[in-house]
C-alpha cells in the first residue's frame, strides 16, 4: 500500500464496524472518517456524497464506502463526475476495477464478506495501479 496516499472512508449502520477496523489497517498518509460514528441506523447518502466529494475535488486519492451490499453507497457515489466506484467482494473484482476501470472508490458488501476479506480487498484496491492503454480509453467514454 501507498503510505504517500490520502483515503477518504464513510459506511452507513451496516458498514460501522468494518469502518472502524479498516481504519485501523489503513497505513497511508491520511485518513479522513466521514461517518457514521455509532452502529445506530444511517441513510448511506449522507456519507456517500461526502467521500465522494473529497475524491473528486482532488483533495483525497480514492475513497472507501461501506454498507450493507455495497450498492446503496455505490450507486451514490457515481452521481457525481469523475467518480468510479466499484463494488468488490473479492480480490480479483478490486484489481480489476483499478487496473482496468481507474476505480477511485472502493465499495464493501459488509453483510457479504468477513472483515478479514474487506482488509484485503482494501490491501489491493489501493496497491494497484492503472494500466492505462486500451483501458483510458475506454474510462474516457464514462462521462457524460
Amino acid at each position: 500500500m501507498n503510505k504517500g496516499l490520502k483515503i477518504a472512508i464513510g459506511a452507513d449502520h451496516a458498514g460501522f464496524e468494518y469502518k472502524k477496523q479498516l481504519i485501523e489497517g489503513l497505513d497511508v498518509k491520511e485518513v479522513k472518517d466521514f461517518g457514521t460514528y455509532s452502529n445506530a441506523s444511517a441513510d448511506y447518502p449522507d456519507f456517500a456524497h461526502p467521500v465522494a466529494l473529497a475524491v473528486e475535488s482532488g483533495e483525497f486519492d480514492f475513497g472507501i464506502l461501506v454498507c450493507g451490499s455495497g450498492n446503496g453507497v455505490a450507486i451514490t457515489a457515481n452521481k457525481h463526475q469523475g467518480i468510479r466506484a466499484a463494488i468488490c467482494w473479492n480480490e480479483e473484482l478490486a484489481e480489476r476495477a483499478r487496473s482496468h476501470n481507474n476505480a477511485n472508490i472502493v465499495c464493501i458488501p459488509a453483510r457479504h464478506i468477513s472483515i478479514e476479506e474487506a482488509k484485503e480487498i482494501v490491501g489491493v484496491f489501493l496497491s494497484t495501479e492503472f494500466e492505462g492503454g486500451r483501458h483510458a480509453t475506454r474510462v474516457d467514454k464514462i462521462s457524460c
